[in-house]
């Protein structure tokens, strides 16, 4: 069967109606919730021939049916739908001679349309244009003031008034501005629904036919919770799984028999707020006015005077213009085949895409608005393992008692509770609650529901830092250094029982695991687990040693001495290492000598300049032919010779710091170990 779609995009937009007899109303046929917190929802109606189909939608919800509303017809044409703006009755009143406030009373309506004609009914009968109407306190018979209200009329005879609470009647004479009255009394009666909005979608087709109309909105959750009823025989491998669905109605509508789907998956989903209007801001241009000319004032010479005036375009408003409705037209779409009914249960049949998992419910299904329902959707027994997890982050000195859940079926399970019972002596007991992360087919996952507080367990640890490798190379010390934490779990099974328990090691970035030998057993993102096996009464260890790498770089020119020393002796090095820092602390000892020298020197050679400086000063005083001059100068004349040898001196010791300095760099230019 050949199938036509028509697709509300961007907008539903006002559209000329088609004049079509009005259908029966839309049915509420099908419901699919998502746990991405959307509801598809879809109805149905007969038509015959072309139809108008109307559709109540709440308020808050008429942003997601624009985005995704669908009409499937089997043998119509394209179609086309109409819808309020957002302020209907605000937009009335766009066109209207008077605002809502002017219905308040009949003064306040009478006041908004000065110099309207109208005629007065009653006693003294008039007809005249409306000048004013002022309220006025007067006495009534029982001395309490009233307020009236005194219309003046301007008549053909002049200027007359009367009361207006005493007139029989009061009308416009014009026709036209009556039909606006009654228009604004009927919008504000349409619109008293303030929450809700018509929708009427309109189909052109022939014979009779049945149209479906579709559409996603946000809907709460549904939520996903277990039973777990395990066996009498501690070694039994299997376990029976109940699920449900709990869910709620807050559409605004009872669900009547209405076929229902479960989605568990986590699609895109997001709102627009696509029924308001917007305006594109537009640059503002003057408005180019062509110059004025002015004559000067008549005088000796000729004059004139040109210009020009510029003035701003007045900014007015965009006018909201209707846009129109997008429309898409698909041949060859067939409608998706009922699914086959259960043969005999009532649990929901499940099926698996590539993104989710779908859980109908193969019975026609009823909840009031407003109600809360609990629907079966899974019910079959399901392979277990039980162990003891021990996570010492949740619980130090037991391990926690966890089954191993294995998903056989072809479809997934979501996440939810689970709650755990256990047969006994002739009597079902409750042993717990877990949490089910999302279980795809096939997989494995871990719940734990209560402490095994008769497996008892302990650890201590360790933790050591070392040396793991040492390179020379270009002046550059480059040592990994490995950081070492070590944990030894001390595991004692209940005397009479035996055990299987997963000791978790948390996983930490940058480390790595180096015992036990060979592989875990299970690594998860988050952890390491390694499974213990004892037997009633045994008890076992189980050390777990982690690793983590630092490379350590320095340039060996910036070592001081005590460094390089230190470096020489130590144990972490190789021999090499250490003997080439020993060779190091050599040669700066050596240099260390000749720099000593050299500062020797130079307090020699500053401690003679001085000296000089005060024989000099002493000569500047001595009588040029007396002994003491004499003196000074044969003084002067020994110093000069010993600054020259030890200014030779000098030049020596610095070309000996130098040399000094310069096998140190050549040493370790050269090393490379």
């Amino acid at each position: 069967m050949n199938r036509r779609w028509i697709y509300g995009g961007a907008a539903l937009a006002y559209l000329v109606s088609t004049g079509g007899a009005l259908a029966g109303d839309l049915a509420l046929k099908r419901v699919m919730l998502s746990s991405g917190g959307v509801a598809y929802v879809e109805y149905a109606a007969e038509v015959d021939g072309d139809a108008e189909l109307p559709l109540d939608v709440p308020l808050d919800q008429v942003d997601d049916v624009l985005k995704s509303i669908v009409v499937f017809d089997s043998k119509g044409g394209v179609g086309s739908a109409s819808l309020p703006g957002r302020q209907p009755l605000e937009q009335s009143f766009h066109d209207l001679p008077f605002d809502q406030q002017a219905l308040n009373s009949p003064a306040a309506l009478l006041n908004a349309l000065q110099g309207a004609e109208i005629k007065v009914g009653g006693n003294r009968p008039l007809t005249g244009k409306l000048l004013r109407v002022v309220p006025e306190t007067a006495a009534n018979g029982n001395q309490q003031p009233v307020t009236r209200s005194r219309v003046t009329l301007l008549t053909a005879v002049g200027l007359q008034q009367f009361v207006l609470e005493e007139a029989d009647s009061v009308s416009f004479t014009d026709p036209t501005l009556q039909a606006k009255v009654d228009k604004a009394l009927t919008e504000i009666a349409a619109n008293r629904a303030k929450d809700r909005r018509r929708l009427v979608l309109s189909a052109q087709g022939t014979g009779k036919r049945e149209i479906r109309v579709a559409y996603v909105v946000g809907a709460p959750l549904w939520k996903a919770s277990f039973r777990i009823v395990l066996p009498e025989d501690q070694k039994s491998t299997k376990a029976h799984l109940q699920g449900w669905a709990v869910l709620e109605n807050m559409s605004g509508q009872d669900w009547r028999g209405v076929e229902l789907t479960l989605l568990a998956g986590n699609p895109v989903s997001f709102r627009q707020a696509i029924y308001d209007a917007y305006y594109l801001d537009r640059p503002e241009v003057p408005v180019d006015v062509v110059g004025h000319i002015l004559p000067g004032r008549d005088t000796s010479q000729v004059e004139s005077v040109m210009v020009t005036a510029r003035r701003q375009s007045a900014a007015r408003p965009p006018l909201a213009t209707p846009a129109p409705i997008t429309v898409v037209t698909a041949e060859d779409i067939k409608a998706p085949p009922p699914p086959q009914l259960a043969a005999s249960v009532n649990t929901a049949e499940a099926t698996e895409s590539a993104t989710q998992v779908a859980f109908r419910i193969p019975v026609p299904v009823t909840v009031a608005s407003g109600h809360s329902a609990m629907i079966p959707i899974i019910d079959r027994d399901i392979p277990v393992e039980r162990l003891g997890l021990y996570q010492q982050s949740t619980l130090a000195t037991h391990p926690l008692a966890s089954l191993r859940l294995k998903n056989e079926s072809p479809n997934g399970l979501p996440p939810g509770v689970v709650t755990l019972y256990e047969r006994g002596a002739g009597a079902t007991s409750y042993v717990g609650d877990a949490q089910l992360g999302s279980l795809p087919a096939g997989e494995s996952r871990l719940i734990s529901y209560a402490a095994d507080e008769k497996t008892q367990i302990s650890t201590t640890s360790s933790e050591s830092d070392s040396v793991a490798k040492a390179v020379i190379a270009e002046g550059v010390l480059t040592l990994t250094r490995v950081s070492r934490q070590s944990v030894t779990y001390h595991i004692k099974a209940p005397s009479a029982e035996p055990r299987r328990i997963l000791i978790e090691q948390d996983k930490e970035d940058g480390w790595r695991l180096v015992a036990p030998t060979g592989a875990a057993a299970e690594a998860t993102p988050e952890a390491y687990r390694f499974p213990i096996d004892l037997a009633a009464g045994k008890t076992a260890d189980l050390t777990v040693t982690l690793e983590q790498p630092n490379e350590e770089t320095q340039r060996i020119l910036e070592f001081d001495d005590d460094q390089i020393g230190a470096e020489a002796i130590s144990q972490e090095l190789s021999p090499r290492i250490r003997a080439a820092f020993a060779e190091l602390a050599r040669l700066r000892r050596a240099a260390s000598a000749r720099k000593a020298a050299e500062q020797r020197l130079d307090s020699q050679i500053t401690a003679l300049e001085a000296d000089q400086g005060r024989i000099r000063e002493n000569l500047g005083s001595a009588d040029r032919d007396s002994d003491l001059h004499k003196r000074y100068m044969a003084k002067l004349a020994e110093q000069e010779t010993s600054f020259e040898a030890l200014q030779a001196a000098h030049v020596k010791s610095e070309t000996e710091v130098e040399a000094a300095d310069q096998a140190i760099t050549e040493y370790l230019t050269k090393l490379s170990l």
